[in-house]
C-alpha cells in the first residue's frame, strides 16, 4: 500500500532539524565554499568587553569572516562606550580605521587629531597610536588590516 505524503510533511521534517542542529550549524553551512560568498551578521559575532590593546573602558567587538579559510583580512567593526579608549600601541602592520559615528581623539606618534563619521586613517607598520571616544555617542568605526 503506497503512503500518501502531505507537501508539508517534508518541510515540517526540515525546520524540525534546522531547530534541533540550532544555529551553529547553520552558521557553518554560510561557509560552503562553492556558493562564492559568506554572508554574517552583527548579531552572530558581537562580543562585548574589555577595549583592545590595554584600552580603558568597554566596547564591543564585531570580528567578520574569522572562519574563513583563505581569507587575508581582518575586518572588525568596534564601538567604543562611553569614556573607552583603544590602547596607544605599535602599529605591526598597515591598518585602516573609517569613523562610522561619534567623535573621537586619536593620538598617532604623539600628535593628537579629533576625529569623526566620514574619516579615514591609515595607520603604516611602525607608527603607534590610540584613539578615545569623546562626545555624548558612542563611537563606532570599521578596522580592517592584513592577517
Amino acid at each position: 500500500m503506497k503512503e500518501n505524503i502531505s507537501p508539508m510533511k517534508p518541510l515540517l521534517i526540515f525546520v524540525l532539524v534546522i531547530s534541533m542542529i540550532g544555529l551553529a550549524s547553520y552558521k557553518l553551512a554560510k561557509f560552503i565554499p562553492d556558493q562564492g560568498y559568506i554572508f554574517e551578521r552583527d548579531s552572530e559575532v558581537e562580543k562585548k568587553g574589555a577595549s583592545p590593546h590595554n584600552g580603558k573602558g568597554s566596547s564591543t567587538g564585531y570580528s567578520f569572516f574569522e572562519q574563513a579559510a583563505g581569507y587575508e583580512f581582518a575586518f572588525r567593526k568596534r564601538v567604543l562606550h562611553a569614556g573607552a579608549t583603544i590602547g596607544y600601541h605599535t602599529q605591526a602592520e598597515d591598518e585602516v580605521y573609517y569613523i562610522l559615528s561619534g567623535t573621537g581623539v586619536m593620538m598617532i606618534n604623539g600628535q593628537q587629531m579629533h576625529v569623526k563619521a566620514g574619516d579615514a586613517i591609515l595607520t603604516r607598520t611602525g607608527s603607534s597610536h590610540g584613539l578615545a571616544q569623546s562626545g555624548k555617542e558612542d563611537l563606532t568605526l570599521i578596522i580592517t588590516y592584513k592577517k
